[in-house]
């Protein structure tokens, strides 16, 4: 895409006052009507250093309410970031709806330097490409609007423009190291900057090369685009999206109607085997850590089938610094804005901690889909997108541990009385729980569909027969122990 690529010719300087004018007018027009369509605006710049992202982005933002935008500059992680997914500082800083964020560099910048820099090998350069490809497509679908500009100056160019900023005592420090090494290195860059651009250049997602010789020509060139992007966006917001076929390995699972709930559990078992059972997971929990391997645990089940005390057994037998629950209720209006994900990636654990979701990111499929919280084309596409979502996860390295805990409807009948009856207990029913519990047989329709679709190899679904609590208890033990010693 950059080589032997023709440019546009830069207009006369005329020409290109007016349409500069009309660019900055236009772009603050649409402001208002991003915040009342409620479209989010990412916009990625990437490019060569010195190639005048930094000045451009400030140029453009000039135009927009301050309430209205952010911008963010990503450059090399940090510690804390390193023992996250790849991804995950990057879906973390996504627009609320209705409001700009502005990408000085980001995933680009990111994988072309570990190629070029030799410390990604062609297998994970692969599974970074993919990575990348689902998550600007996973935004595209549920309503973002990607931007990726990619500034572009010759060799020579740049190396005027270092030699100068280098002349000024007062401007040395915006040249980097790598600014420097880039320049050494510029046809290495080239090389890698082509094939990358290439091969994450998708239709909901292209790239736009910008002709970054003249920086009001660069400019232009940014808001022109960016204020047809949004043009478009606007138009078509109302368009659904087609589903994507599932490529994930699945493993065929049973339905909820088919799984008998007569197990049980003597009091004395439990009790020893729960003290054992516990004891070998504090010891594992010690080797987590050592060995820096992430475990994220996700409960759904019905209401009252008993995943809070399901819970409580496993975190008792955790190191408190090394373990956090994750109680999941309805959105908050910032969480509402974003992608449904969002908050889901920003709750994941560091390297060699336990996340523990009671409630998950399966709410699209059930309680959103039931409700009536989100559209048909949504909750369709959500279970390819909650298979890449765990496939991210998995190929980090942690442990995806997804428990359904069930009970029949008698057995939740007579909880709800319990609770309903017993006046310390009375907080854990509400009237939401009646109400769903008239909805029972559509859940239970939605429960099959979703086990069935997002039960993966790399995060299958275990059931938890939770008639019995003491049972239920014990097999999450068991399952959790297993798959923590076959990750280590």
């Amino acid at each position: 895409m950059l080589k032997d690529r023709t440019m546009a010719e830069k207009p006369e300087e005329a020409e290109l006052k007016a349409r500069l004018s009309a660019a900055r007018n236009r772009l603050a027009a649409q402001q208002m009507q991003i915040k009342e369509h409620k479209l989010p605006v990412l916009v990625l710049m990437e490019g060569w250093g010195t190639a005048g992202k930094g000045s451009t982005i400030g140029q453009v933002i000039r135009n927009i309410d301050p309430r209205f935008f952010k911008v963010v500059s990503l450059e090399k992680a940090t510690e804390e970031e390193r023992r996250k997914p790849f991804l995950s500082r990057y879906f973390t800083n996504i627009p609320e709806a209705g409001k700009f964020v502005f990408l000085d560099s980001g995933w680009m910048d990111e994988v072309t330097k570990l190629c070029l820099h030799e410390k990604l090998d062609g297998k994970a350069y692969e599974m970074k490409i993919d990575s990348i490809r689902r998550f600007e497509r996973q935004l595209t679908d549920n309503g973002y609007l990607v931007l990726k500009f990619f500034f572009h100056i010759g060799e020579k160019e740049q190396k005027k423009r270092i030699d100068s900023l280098l002349e000024d005592i007062d401007t040395k420090w915006r040249v980097s190291d790598s600014d420097k090494w880039q320049n050494k290195h510029y046809d290495k860059c080239m090389e890698v900057y082509d094939r990358y651009l290439e091969v994450t250049n998708a239709p909901s997602a292209p790239w736009y090369i910008v002709d970054a010789k003249s920086r009001k020509w660069a400019e232009l060139q940014v808001l022109e685009t960016l204020t047809e992007g949004i043009d478009i966006a606007l138009q078509n917001s109302a368009l659904a999206v087609p589903l994507l076929q599932n490529v994930f390995p699945l493993v065929k699972m049973p339905k909820l109607e088919e799984i008998p709930l007569d197990v049980m559990m003597e009091e004395e078992e439990y009790k020893e085997e729960l003290d054992r059972l516990q004891e070998h997971l504090r010891e594992l929990h010690n080797r987590l850590y050592r060995k820096q391997v992430p475990v994220i645990i996700a409960y759904e089940g019905w209401d009252a089938a008993g995943k809070g005390g399901n819970i409580k057994r496993i975190t008792e037998a955790l190191d408190p610094r090394g373990f956090e629950v994750h109680p999941i209720a309805s959105p908050e209006p910032h969480e509402k804005a974003r992608h449904y994900l969002w908050r889901f990636w920003s709750r994941l654990p560091k390297t060699g901690h336990i996340a523990i979701f009671d409630r998950s990111w399966y709410g699209r499929v059930m309680v959103e889909r039931l409700e009536g919280f989100c559209s048909e084309n949504d909750w369709k596409r959500a279970y390819n997108e909650m298979n890449e979502f765990e496939k991210e996860l998995s190929d980090w390295g942690a442990v995806i541990i997804k428990f359904w805990v069930q009970i029949d409807k008698d057995t939740q009948l007579q909880r709800f009385e319990l609770r309903q009856n017993t006046p310390e207990k009375r907080w854990k029913i509400t009237d939401e729980d009646w109400r769903n519990r008239e909805k029972w047989d559509a859940y239970e329709a939605a429960v099959n569909e979703m086990i069935q679709k997002t039960s993966t190899v790399y995060a299958p679904w275990h059931i938890l027969e939770s008639v019995d609590k003491k049972y239920a208890r014990i097999k999450a033990l068991k399952i959790i122990i297993e798959e923590i010693e076959k990750a280590l």
